[in-house]
């Protein structure tokens, strides 16, 4: 499932082309995604001009001018891919592809999207109560803001049973730190990653916490981590799994100590760590 690098990524190559463009046209193939789209209120933003693309934890945020500034929420869910693709403004728009389920035009850019599994999502929220959302309310810290620190992590982790690992992979509490990211930070930190939360120090819950940050930032610059569906805008991969300290490494030597990675399941999850330099 895409992550926070991975929406990052996104986010970041879709700016520079739909920034100052004007929608002209928004086609919506079926009635739902995951959850219903609400088809008025996205039918209102054409005409409308994309102001900004942000983020917010795993939600793409495509930001329109005009009455009520309105916002379009795009998630990508397990298999979704959002493509970017510069086109002539008075050329025929490309034929559907597979699992093509919604598209925006732009004039000179068709913003499609692709979800085979369909646990994607597209929603729209109005600026003033942006953050009462249901999509957005109970989400977590963002992870790279200066709010995320030892300090932080330290509070959330107090009198937790739960493993360190399911701990930072709760949106509720930190958003948008997937499974990959979990184990290898944990690895960073030396931190065995099913201890309970609440046996962490306060050096070690700096250590984890500056190891998500830095692995983040790391996958990041890399363009994300692509195993199986995730591709960016322009479809290209993300070259972070060349990086990985841990995952899907099994019985690989660790990378610090040359003992053979374990591997166990948490809740459904897999869970990568060294049981030598790991504590």
């Amino acid at each position: 499932m895409p992550e926070l690098p991975e929406v990052e990524t996104v986010r970041r190559g879709a700016e520079p082309h739909l920034v100052g463009r004007r929608l002209r046209a928004l086609e919506l193939r079926r009635d739902d995604l995951r959850w219903p789209m609400p088809k008025m209120a996205l039918q209102a933003l054409i005409g409308r001009c994309c102001t900004a693309v942000r983020r917010r934890s795993k939600y793409l945020l495509v930001d329109f001018d005009g009455p009520k500034a309105p916002i379009a929420l795009i998630h990508l869910g397990m298999t979704g891919r959002v493509i970017v693709e510069p086109i002539s403004k008075r050329a025929a728009r490309p034929e559907y592809r597979k699992h093509e389920h919604w598209r925006m035009d732009f004039g000179d850019r068709l913003v499609r999207f692709i979800d085979p599994r369909r646990f994607g999502a597209l929603d729209v929220a109005e600026q003033d109560t942006f953050t009462e959302h249901p999509r957005i309310k109970d989400l977590g810290q963002e992870p790279l803001e200066p709010e995320f620190d030892g300090p932080f992590l330290h509070r959330i982790t107090r009198n937790r049973k739960v493993a360190i690992k399911q701990l930072v992979m709760n949106g509720n509490l930190l958003v948008g730190v997937g499974n990959i990211y979990a184990s290898e930070s944990c690895w960073y930190a030396q931190i065995r990653p099913r201890r309970a939360a609440k046996s962490l120090t306060k050096s070690e819950a700096n250590a984890l916490a500056q190891a998500i940050r830095n692995v983040l930032t790391a996958a990041i610059k890399a363009g994300g981590t692509s195993f199986r569906d995730y591709v960016g805008v322009s479809e290209d991969a993300g070259y972070f799994a060349r990086e990985l300290k841990v995952y899907e490494r099994k019985d690989q030597p660790c990378p610090r100590c040359k003992t053979p990675i374990k591997h166990a399941t948490q809740q459904g999850r897999s869970t990568y760590w060294c049981p030598h330099c790991q504590h």
